[in-house]
């Protein structure tokens, strides 16, 4: 289906509440992956939280750099709307890239002051372009998934801009004013190469004073959201996740 032009897959649980929806992003660094990808893990938080999933397919660097992206999240959450869904009753979540779309949307909505999204889930979420965090270095021995040299490519294909500055509070959240962010709960595996600013990030979320949880899953890849439905430790992270999208949507 088309979510106004958006590619998008309906990921429906059974007893999923009808009025209650959760947009959520995929992973693959803005270069790869897709709907079909996430479809499994965004089910799994979708039956946790008593929701339906919307899974956006936005569009791919490097034919579509920055911000096609964050245009196409926007595009699908007014497609949600447009449903008949009320704002406070939209889940933004994703993971890896998806994780940075899943908090830059409310950004962006707040900064044209428009309603957000109810709540957030955020997983091993890249908040810091720079790549200048150490555990990124650190990790990479761990990290089966990334590496340096993968986001240095990925960064690459997405902000093609020759003048972008990768600290630019628009490309790198962990640097954006996070005032008026909806309840947002933060997960990263502790082995994972964006585990530091993953940590980063939560610290953010304190000090704007944002209601908000963090979650680092020891011993956890990068996207280990992936193992859903195989590994226990991944379960418990979502039955979290669920938890804090039936407490926070909707209120």
């Amino acid at each position: 289906m088309d979510a106004d032009g958006v590619p998008a897959l309906w990921v429906i649980p059974e007893g999923a509440d009808p009025d209650k929806a959760l947009l959520h992003f995929h992973f693959g660094g803005s270069v790869a992956a897709s709907i079909a990808s996430d479809r499994k893990a965004a089910g799994h938080i979708a039956k946790a939280a008593g929701a339906r999933s919307l899974v956006v397919g936005f569009r791919l660097a490097p034919e579509h750099p920055h911000p096609a992206q964050i245009d196409d999240a926007e595009t699908a959450y007014r497609w949600l709307l447009a449903q008949g869904y009320e704002p406070r009753n939209i889940g933004s979540t994703g993971h890896s890239i998806g994780g940075t779309l899943a908090v830059a949307l409310p950004l962006r909505l707040l900064a044209k002051g428009e309603a957000t999204p109810g709540a957030t889930v955020t997983i091993s979420p890249w908040t810091d372009l720079t790549i200048s965090n150490p555990k990124a270095d650190e990790n990479e021995e761990h990290d089966k998934m990334l590496s340096r040299d993968i986001l240095e490519q990925f960064r690459a294909a997405w902000l093609q801009d020759p003048g972008v500055d990768f600290a630019d509070p628009d490309i790198s959240i962990v640097n954006a004013d996070l005032t008026g962010l909806p309840p947002t709960a933060l997960h990263y595996g502790e082995y994972e190469t964006l585990a530091g600013e993953g940590a980063d990030f939560g610290r953010r979320l304190a000090d704007f004073k944002i209601t908000s949880e963090v979650r680092p899953l020891p011993g956890g890849q990068h996207s280990f959201i992936l193992g859903a439905g195989r590994v226990p430790e991944v379960d418990r992270a979502i039955g979290q996740m669920g938890q804090w999208l039936r407490r926070h949507l909707g209120s």
